[in-house]
């Protein structure tokens, strides 16, 4: 009979320690999703930079990610300082690439330029926006978890090959659902809100440039 008892009490231990183990991290299904970086945000002409700028073109380098973020795989973190995957969830492609066309295609839609090109591009411009150190991740250990996107920003005159400004982005949202999904919503909403900034800081730095 203590037999028995010792038995039902290793079993009961072991499947109390499988359950808390999968309390640890996201949920997550079993069928492969991928998802896109498609900020929704309305854009208006900031005031006399058409007429400021004239016809400058703008061209975006891809942005370059700090390691272990150059990968389609969805990063989280339970604890700062050591990264984790999603097994069954990840972005269409690297977050690098993602980012790339979201920058093109919003920034071309914001007024400061005659064109936005993405890098190479076959035509000349007069500015060049680089981006690196890119992260992209959710955040456990925050209660709700959150998406921690940043990087860092240089816009460049190509003829002189000098820096017009340079800035720091870092953005925290809170994720509506403790999963992956949950990680994406949030990660557009930063991403909608990196772009504003972006414009805004660009908008300044071509204001202050004699």
């Amino acid at each position: 009979m203590i037999y028995q008892h010792g038995i039902l009490g290793i079993v009961r231990l072991t499947l109390l320690l499988m359950i808390t183990a999968c309390s640890l991290g996201p949920t997550e299904t079993t069928a492969p999703r991928s998802y896109f970086l498609k900020p929704e945000i309305s854009w208006k002409n900031p005031q006399g930079s058409g007429a400021r700028i004239g016809a400058s073109v703008l061209l975006i380098n891809q942005p370059k990610a700090q390691a272990g973020f150059d990968t389609p795989r969805m990063a989280y973190l339970l604890r700062p300082y050591e990264i984790n995957y999603y097994a069954f969830n990840q972005w269409a492609d690297t977050p690098a690439r993602l980012l790339h066309q979201v920058l093109v295609e919003n920034l071309d839609q914001t007024g400061l330029w005659s064109a936005v090109l993405q890098a190479p591009g076959a035509l000349p411009a007069q500015f060049r926006l680089d981006c690196d150190n890119l992260i992209l991740e959710q955040q456990f250990f925050a209660n709700p978890s959150r998406i921690r996107l940043a990087l860092r920003a240089q816009l460049i005159e190509t003829k002189k090959q000098s820096i017009l400004a340079i800035r720091y982005f870092e953005l925290l949202e809170p994720a509506p659902s403790e999963d992956a999904y949950g990680g994406v919503l949030a990660a557009n909403q930063a991403t909608a809100k990196l772009l504003a900034q972006m414009a805004e800081w660009l908008d300044n730095a071509l204001r202050e440039r004699k």
